[in-house]
């Protein structure tokens, strides 16, 4: 196991050096790789020559106990805070809340987030991961469908192996949402001893049955667009059309009916095309989810969406056989972030969660995200969860 930096990390400036500790973090990104031999997945089956990328904010201490784990959601990467250049702007998701003062604290913490096997943007040039995409050993040619089948916990397991090879052992605290929030659940179950904290954003402890449906219509377009051909399509015409619906889809699902009627109306994507009297024209909330799933496609992999929608449909907290026992696993005190609005994680679903993590006495705080975004204000709403963040990581 080997890391390897891809990006230079800049540091310059004597007025960082007076504003901050030393060792502050200035905001521009070092982007590494994480390499095992082989890694075992749950399923029994052996993926050889297993590489994901990995950043981290902050500098971890002497004793490597102010470490905080990060883990993404379905359609996000490694990147949950900074700049990859010393004059670019800040592109990670979460920057409201990481960085220098911030709720995690850059200069307290060492906060780190790494991308999943499968990642979903395996064309992106800042995204490292193994999956479908990736180039079988024993072939010489993209495994396509004849990858395993890959769960939370792989991706659980995989980060294990990261922070051992830093001689990480425990971590302050685990913060991840949406499918982040499943690997922070699976993280705080399957390793009791280990974590701290767990802070699950918009997400449950289990795939319930309407967010197994809500999985499969992502990725029906993707199997019914002819080019997808099996799978196998590395070697012709990707499967864009399916993989842009499916896309497009997961947006809208991520949002909500509050967010489209008052950002949108009825307005025309084009005020001289009345759709009333052109088939061909369209409203402009159409327009708008078609560009935005056209941009996400082009870093996407068709495939790779395949396996994060079983991978999500396969999740229960413990990987185990009950639910219950999944949940009474967890030790560390517990805050869970949600909306009332989340079309994706039904709000019940979450509090039935928090109350089996704190059956047997385990604490747990639940806290509503305010905003008409639904299952995104995890996201894009989560600095107003600031000061309760910074309360409970201390």
């Amino acid at each position: 196991m080997r890391s390897t930096q891809r990006h230079s990390c800049v540091i310059t400036g004597l007025g960082l050096l007076m504003a901050f500790p030393l060792w502050a973090w200035d905001g521009v990104v070092e982007k590494q790789t994480f390499e095992m031999d082989s890694f075992t997945t749950q399923g029994g089956e052996t993926i050889p020559n297993v590489t994901v990328g990995w950043e981290a904010y902050g500098e971890l201490n002497d004793a490597r106990d102010n470490v905080i784990l990060i883990t993404h959601f379905f359609s996000g990467t490694s990147h949950a805070a900074g700049r990859y250049e010393i004059d670019g702007q800040p592109t990670g998701y979460w920057d409201a809340i990481i960085g220098p003062g911030k709720p995690l604290d850059t200069d307290e913490y060492y906060i780190i987030s790494s991308d999943t096997l499968v990642n979903l943007n395996a064309n992106d040039p800042n995204v490292t991961t193994t999956g479908p995409a990736s180039i079988n050993p024993d072939t010489g040619e993209p495994w396509g469908m004849d990858f395993p089948v890959v769960t939370i916990r792989d991706f659980v397991e995989i980060q294990r192996e990261l922070l051992e090879s830093q001689e990480i052992e425990s971590l302050h605290a685990v913060m991840g949402a949406s499918m982040g929030a499943l690997q922070a659940i699976e993280w705080a179950s399957a390793y009791p001893d280990r974590v701290e904290r767990l802070i699950s954003v918009i997400g449950g402890g289990v795939a319930d049955p309407w967010l197994l449906a809500t999985l499969s219509a992502w990725a029906a377009p993707i199997r019914l667009d002819a080019n997808w051909n099996e799978g196998n399509y590395y070697d012709g015409e990707p499967p864009t059309e399916g993989l842009k619906e499916a896309l497009k889809l997961v947006t809208l699902n991520a949002n909500h009916w509050q967010w489209a009627n008052e950002t949108f109306n009825r307005d025309w994507a084009d005020e001289e095309r009345n759709p009333a009297e052109d088939i061909n024209a369209r409203y402009a909330i159409e327009q708008t989810l078609d560009d935005i799933a056209a941009a996400r496609a082009a870093t996407s992999d068709a495939n790779h969406l395949l396996y994060l929608v079983r991978a999500n449909q396969t999740f229960m907290a413990g990987h185990g056989e009950s639910l219950e026992e999944g949940l009474a696993a967890i030790e560390a005190p517990t805050l869970m972030l949600y909306s009332e609005n989340d079309l994706v994680f039904a709000p019940q679903g979450v509090r039935r969660t928090a109350e089996l993590i704190e059956a047997d006495g385990t604490d747990v705080t639940l806290e509503t995200l305010e905003g008409n975004r639904g299952h995104l204000d995890g996201v894009v709403s989560i600095e107003q969860a600031s000061d309760t963040l910074r309360a409970f990581l201390r």
